[in-house]
């Protein structure tokens, strides 16, 4: 699919079918609509009255029109009230549009929808964001694809001419989200630890990242006791992947983003029963498929900033290898650590991960985990938790979210939450109470990051969608790549 911004007006576009934007409080036709629906014969009009259109965000409608028109079928979503216009409505409409264009055989799109905040740029990434992933479809897994029929070929994001470097920035970060689905999606038998070590030096050598794979022993050099006492029972050997992007010259800043990186989680000896949602946990690497993610989107935007990504990939499985609850562990920063719950693993492979990134001596560090399922009971499906040590970091994620149009909420950093994981044999425990878990396990991670400006990021709920919604398709959303991108980019 090509997406070209054009200077044509909507009145003069043709193609196979047209998609314009209303606002609820004009969704009579005026103006230049109104030239175009007597053009097409009155067809906006008699679409309006039939399917009793309001502009309702997210609504729809779309008809067919004349065979003597230049254009075939004409699509009308609605933005909502104008005074509410925010970038993420356009992404959204983008979306919606995109998916009746495909639902409609049409090979050219023409899309007419308002500029937001007078930033064409802005608006022009958002429109082609939408677009692209709301028609991403993965069928590396199905022996026919489910896509048979005519694909849309050519969109023309009318009157914003000379907006190229927009849309090539919109094409790499969704490159980025959709690597991070697919990674996500895909099961534990096609993304290991060792394919995952693969497809992070693919990209290395594709778009000139450094990038540096530590073995078990070199791991076990460093020290790392929590990350390998959870990888000690797979048959598969760990991978601690280590990307770096280095602009020329001296960057503006330097930062760290480290993602959980279990492939597959098991529970451990804790183990996961039937009903708990074991057939899921392909997803727990979420935050490394995240992180590789930012990571190839990225490289081909070339900030000023140099960005390392960390990923200390590995499964937690059953054998007599495994770690024991019970178990004491040492991290690489020399703290001891009571192992009371083998199914608390992300939080162990993170520790060595956070003291790694502390010591190449960045600015600041954002890890992001499908860590809890408390924070899906605080938050739900949609909003993934925050917790920094350092406010303007944790304004940074915010605005960068917010641009992205991912939600975060900032939850505390409860110190006397700690008292929960205190071990009366080592320096703490990786579980606390069931009440508070998911601050508790902010707590615990921020025990590996001793001055560095941190923020933590609990993804479990987000970077899967049991339904379509927005640009996402049901199944794993890349959730949060764009936030990632757009803090860097800040």
């Amino acid at each position: 699919m090509q997406i070209r911004a054009v200077d044509t007006p909507q009145l003069d576009w043709t193609g196979d079918a047209l998609a314009v934007g209303l606002f609820e409080e004009a969704v009579e036709v005026t103006d230049e609509l109104a030239q175009l629906d007597e053009k097409l014969s009155g067809t906006i009009k008699e679409l309006i009255a039939e399917s009793e259109f309001e502009g309702k965000a997210g609504s729809t409608t779309v008809t067919r029109v004349g065979s003597n028109s230049p254009i075939r079928k004409i699509i009308l979503v609605g933005l909502g009230k104008a005074d509410e216009l925010q970038l993420d409505t356009v992404r959204k409409a983008a979306a919606a549009i995109a998916r009746i264009a495909k639902k409609e055989k049409s090979k050219t799109l023409g899309v007419s929808l308002p500029v937001v905040e007078n930033d064409a740029a802005a608006t022009a990434q958002v429109i082609a964001e939408g677009m692209i992933l709301a028609l991403h479809l993965d069928n590396r897994f199905k022996s026919e694809p489910e896509d048979k029929g005519a694909k849309l070929e050519t969109v023309h994001l009318i009157g914003l001419n000379s907006q190229p470097e927009a849309i090539q920035r919109a094409e790499a970060i969704c490159s980025g989200v959709i690597l991070a689905r697919e990674l996500v999606a895909a099961p534990a038998n096609e993304v290991t630890p060792i394919t995952m070590a693969e497809t992070a030096e693919e990209i290395a050598a594709e778009y000139g990242l450094t990038s540096e794979i530590l073995e078990k022993s070199a791991c076990e050099q460093l020290g790392m006791g929590a990350y390998l006492g959870v990888a000690q029972a797979s048959d598969l050997p760990p991978k601690f992947i280590h990307l770096a992007y280095k602009p020329e010259g001296t960057p503006k800043r330097k930062l760290a983003i480290v993602g959980k990186s279990l492939t597959f989680d098991s529970g451990g000896l804790n183990l996961k029963v039937s009903g708990s949602g074991i057939e899921t946990m392909k997803m727990d690497m979420g935050g490394g498929a995240a992180t590789l993610g930012a990571a190839k989107a990225i490289a081909q935007l070339k900030p000023d900033v140099e960005v390392h990504f960390i990923c200390a990939a590995t499964e937690n499985m059953i054998s007599g290898k495994a770690m024991h609850p019970g178990d004491i562990l040492k991290a690489s920063n020399g703290k001891t650590i009571e192992v009371n719950n083998t199914d608390a693993e992300g939080r162990l492979t993170l520790a060595d991960a956070l003291v790694f990134a502390e010591k190449l001596a960045v600015d600041a560090i954002v890890d992001l985990a499908t860590l809890t399922g408390a924070c899906i009971v605080a938050l739900g499906d949609d909003i993934s938790g925050l917790w920094s040590t350092d406010e303007n970091l944790a304004a940074e994620i915010k605005q960068a979210a917010s641009k992205a149009g991912e939600k975060f909420w900032q939850m505390p950093l409860e110190t006397n939450y700690f008292e929960l994981m205190k071990s009366p044999i080592a320096d703490m425990k990786n579980t606390g109470s069931r009440a508070g878990g998911a601050i508790t396990a902010a707590l615990f991670l921020q025990q590996f990051v001793e001055k560095t400006p941190w923020a933590h990021l609990d993804v479990a709920g987000p970077v899967w969608a049991d339904r379509e919604s927005g640009v996402n398709n049901a199944g794993a959303t890349g959730f949060p790549v764009r936030t990632l991108v757009n803090w860097v980019l800040s």
